[in-house]
């Protein structure tokens, strides 16, 4: 009988979620198989039949010195940006977890760069970091930080680390909401214990807080690099097509658009999506390495 029910339910499950996984196929699955297809052509923009080339945009692209760039562009900024928003919103969530007045409206506070669409807060911070007229270099040269304006975009060695702060600044809220919600689902009775038995706060934190929390965490640490493997649109508001801090899509789009060699870019896309398809599967699987046996 136990058996039957299981299956049954396993049937009406996949029921349920088949109009989910055809709409799937159709938005996402579609478009995917295109590019992949395109990457194979010598496709563009301009129009015209397109032949098929093999593996020869692959060819090219692995040679050339900007793709390679773009990469190591692409996973200094993910792996910076994410272990600071990561540590950062572990640390506010904490803080806006405990019993402290004013709670509220400081959670309430936090949301609120998340809230400003990405485009606005790029254009936004592009004018505050403008060499001559923004209002950093002004702050900066009245407290006596700095003797002359920085170009803290156009500068090669400040443009990407001026990138990463503002991503840092926007999606920070994103983490702290995320870890937020796992902090209010640990059990107080489990800290008293712990306490009881003589543990310190580091040591409740370690012992307690962070095994019940780690999934949300591991959700939240990789839809946040998925999303920084993929960012185009906050870096090229900020910086444009600029070498120093090219990502694989800026390079993309590029080529792509600007280039009109549909072809090339959509090597460039393919590439970008094994690479964030690699990461989802590492980070899974080492997960599930780390786990505890009983939630594995």
């Amino acid at each position: 009988m136990r058996r039957s029910i299981a299956a049954q339910r396993r049937r009406d499950a996949v029921w349920f979620l088949l109009p989910l996984l055809v709409a799937l196929l159709i938005v996402a699955g579609w478009p995917l198989a295109r590019t992949i297809w395109l990457s194979f052509t010598d496709a563009s923009l301009a129009g015209g039949a397109h032949r098929f080339v093999g593996l020869e945009n692959y060819a090219f692209l692995i040679e050339d010195p900007d793709w390679w760039r773009a990469v190591r562009n692409t996973l200094v900024f993910a792996s910076v940006s994410v272990a600071l928003e990561t540590a950062l919103g572990l640390g506010i969530a904490l803080v806006l977890d405990a019993q402290i007045r004013g709670r509220g409206l400081l959670r309430a506070a936090v949301l609120v760069p998340w809230a400003i669409p990405t485009v606005v807060s790029a254009q936004l911070w592009a004018w505050m970091l403008h060499d001559q007229y923004g209002v950093i270099n002004e702050t900066l040269l009245l407290v006596g930080v700095i003797e002359a304006p920085r170009a803290w975009l156009a500068d090669r060695t400040l443009a990407m680390a001026s990138v990463i702060a503002v991503d840092v600044w926007k999606t920070t809220p994103f983490m702290v909401l995320l870890l937020l919600a796992a902090l209010q689902t640990v059990p107080v009775d489990l800290h008293e214990a712990a306490q009881v038995d003589g543990a310190g706060a580091i040591r409740r934190f370690m012992v307690v807080t962070l095994p019940v929390i780690r999934p949300a965490l591991l959700v939240a640490v990789i839809f946040r690099t998925l999303d920084a493997l993929r960012i185009f649109d906050l870096i090229y508001v900020m910086v444009g097509n600029a070498s120093a801090t090219a990502t694989m899509a800026v390079y993309a789009r590029q080529h792509m658009v600007d280039f009109q060699d549909a072809g090339y870019g959509s090597a460039a896309s393919t590439l970008l999506f094994a690479v964030i398809a690699l990461a989802t599967a590492l980070f899974i699987t080492l997960g599930r390495l780390t786990a505890p046996p009983a939630a594995r």
